[in-house]
């Protein structure tokens, strides 16, 4: 079967003889954004419970929240192995004493064969990628950047606390270790309209990333873009016009870009909008028959 663009799924299960699935673990962190280091209230749209599934919580310990996981997973595929995904706030943001501890502890867990760290790439340093790259040797290691946009006044405007050319050091400087690197993008924050999002797609596939994972823009009660958008209601997308993004999106995107998602489901007693109420597999199918339709496959701007 033809592929219409670089299917995580599809590589994942070439990294390994026998099938992964990914446990989120909540370790207690906090964000430079939140605690004061740079400012208070972190991203105006960000809520960790849109994220973070039942069996995740910092009251646990990570062998507690890993059991957890197994146990949630394990009722559908029984030989399953794990990847420890450390994925609330910024799981660097911490002395490397006390990330080794953590690590290292889900790393001790039977049938865990690697682990994924979301953080920012302001929150990294070249003591911790070494610290990960002798860990590559030895386990499965993705490290994932949130870069969101690569304009900087959105940036701005959304309380990142970082530019974008702190995104390219952090992200080339992972790369240049050798280490598999990840990057979030979000479509759709305020201010970026779609021929916006276009034209920063080249300037993602440019950088040295191995994996990109795409979200729709969601206001999610209790945050501060809740009381923007209440304020002053702003769009966001319909399905039709998101896959329609999406499409042109990865147009611009490199072939060899593993893409490992199109969108994020919030809980709905926390979303406001867009209330789509689609799956992602739904929303993935929906985007593959637009994909036929039109012949469009990724990278092909660039043919």
């Amino acid at each position: 079967m033809e592929q219409y663009y670089n299917d995580y799924s599809h590589w994942i299960r070439q990294q390994f003889p026998f099938r992964v699935q990914k446990i989120s673990i909540d370790a207690g962190f906090s964000c430079p954004n939140r605690d004061g280091r740079i400012s208070r209230g972190g991203c105006i749209y960000c809520d960790n419970r849109t994220f973070n599934p039942s069996y995740c919580s910092p009251q646990k310990s990570i062998k507690e929240q890993i059991e957890d996981g197994k146990a949630f997973f394990s009722r559908k595929y029984p030989d399953m192995k794990y990847l420890a995904y450390f994925q609330a706030f910024t799981n660097t943001y911490a002395p490397i004493s006390q990330l080794k501890r953590l690590y290292e502890e889900a790393l001790q867990q039977s049938d865990i064969v690697g682990i994924v760290v979301g953080t920012r790439p302001d929150c990294i340093s070249e003591e911790i990628l070494n610290y990960f790259k002798e860990l590559s040797t030895r386990f499965f290691v993705l490290i994932e950047y949130g870069i969101e946009s690569t304009n900087d006044e959105t940036l701005r405007k959304i309380n990142r606390g970082h530019t974008f050319e702190c995104c390219r050091h952090a992200i080339e400087a992972t790369h240049q270790m050798g280490l598999l690197t990840g990057g979030h993008v979000i479509l759709g924050l305020p201010g970026e309209d779609a021929e916006e999002s276009i034209r920063q797609a080249s300037v993602i596939s440019a950088l040295p990333l191995d994996i990109l994972k795409i979200h729709q823009m969601q206001i999610i009660k209790g945050t501060p873009l809740a009381s923007d958008y209440a304020k002053s209601p702003f769009h966001v997308y319909s399905v039709e016009e998101y896959i329609e993004l999406i499409a042109h999106y990865i147009q611009h995107l490199r072939k060899d870009l593993v893409l490992e998602r199109f969108v994020s489901q919030s809980p709905s007693d926390l979303l406001i909008a867009p209330k789509w109420g689609l799956k992602n597999y739904e929303f993935t199918n929906l985007l593959v028959n637009y994909l036929i339709k039109n012949g469009i496959h990724q990278g092909m701007s660039s043919e």
